[in-house]
């Protein structure tokens, strides 16, 4: 396992740890990497969420429109 030193307490820390187990520092390329691979992942879920969320509005709209069309027919050819 690689270490380095902390730029701020000096103490030796793994690379692939994501923070200084010391002080708390984060350590700058774990986690800038890390932020941006989990953001984009939870923006993709966002935009897969949102996608079924308006598909199952529509789908429901829909079947409201349907069953009140269905339902004025039925009154009017009676």
């Amino acid at each position: 396992m690689t270490k380095k030193k902390c730029p701020q307490c000096k103490n030796l820390i793994s690379i692939t740890a994501p923070t200084c187990l010391f002080c708390g520092r984060p350590n700058k390329f774990v986690t800038n990497n890390y932020v941006k691979r989990k953001w984009n992942n939870e923006f993709r879920k966002d935009k897969s969420n949102n996608f079924k969320i308006l598909l199952s509005k529509k789908l429901f709209l829909i079947f409201i429109c349907i069953t009140i069309l269905s339902i004025i027919l039925t009154i009017l050819y009676k």
